[in-house]
């Protein structure tokens, strides 16, 4: 489970809602079933507008990734493909496939498999980057959907405060139905603002940090092995491979090399 997340979300949220205990109100004035309706349904049908169905039923199952905390194993990686291409170095690269059964990473799995059957160095690059690219983009979309929810919604969050407005000037003679349009328009802005900061909009922003981690991950398993394909020297890869983990790089020489999986 990810440590930020959900946490994030219940922590701002009750931030505001003691906030305005303290001002001397109470969380039941905020619990508006039409302004809920107008804002999030609204905003809903705005979106299914802009995306076709499969991509955001695809938005709706990436919001799990946003809660699940995926440990970093850039390090280990790295330490595993240096002692592949130190195998493959000594014994030849067909002595891989022995290796092939102890993977248990399927993007590392297929692209070893690649270098055993003998598939064309340029095959196997131009093979390797479309599935990177084609993968980082569907990430994108669906992070995109959660970005888009969140740029519409403050806005239908005034359509329903304009909605409110207006069922109040109908209703100026009857003081009574005063009150209720009054927080229907206010409650409204309230529901688009914050379902849009603190929900939707941190949600985007994680999905893409998830999918550039994974694009990142993913680009170092293939120069990693295309680079074992070339014969590159186990020492030189390595540090060739620092450069392409970023930061991550820095640690791999303090880091003990990882078991392959």
């Amino acid at each position: 489970m990810d440590k930020t997340t959900i946490p994030g979300i219940v922590f701002s949220i009750g931030m505001l809602l003691l906030g305005q205990k303290l001002e001397g109100g109470h969380a039941g004035s905020l619990l508006q079933l039409t302004a809920f309706l107008i804002v999030i349904g609204g905003t809903v049908g705005a979106v299914a507008v802009s995306y076709p169905l499969g991509e955001i039923i695809g938005g709706l199952k990436a919001f799990k990734l946003a809660l699940v905390e995926k440990p970093n194993d850039m390090v280990p990686l790295m330490a595993q493909l240096v002692d592949l291409a130190t195998v493959a170095r000594r014994d030849g690269v067909l002595a891989l496939e022995s290796k092939l059964t102890e993977i248990k990473d399927p993007f590392l799995k297929r692209a070893l498999g690649f270098l055993v059957d003998g598939v064309e160095a340029s095959v196997a690059r131009n093979t390797l980057e479309t599935e990177i690219e084609v993968e980082a983009e569907e990430g994108t979309v669906h992070a995109k959907i959660w970005g888009d929810f969140g740029a519409l919604c403050p806005t239908v969050g005034v359509l329903g405060a304009v909605f409110g407005l207006i069922h109040v000037m109908e209703n100026l003679d009857d003081p009574s139905k005063l009150g209720p349009g009054i927080a229907v328009a206010f409650v409204a802005t309230v529901y688009g603002v914050g379902a849009a900061n603190l929900i939707a909009l941190p949600i985007a922003n994680k999905l893409k940090r998830r999918v550039a981690l994974e694009k990142e991950r993913k680009v170092l398993i293939s120069e990693g092995v295309l680079s074992i394909q070339e014969g590159l020297n186990p020492r030189i890869l390595e540090e060739k491979l620092k450069s392409f983990a970023g930061a991550h790089g820095k640690h791999a020489a303090r880091a003990p090399a990882a078991k392959p999986s």
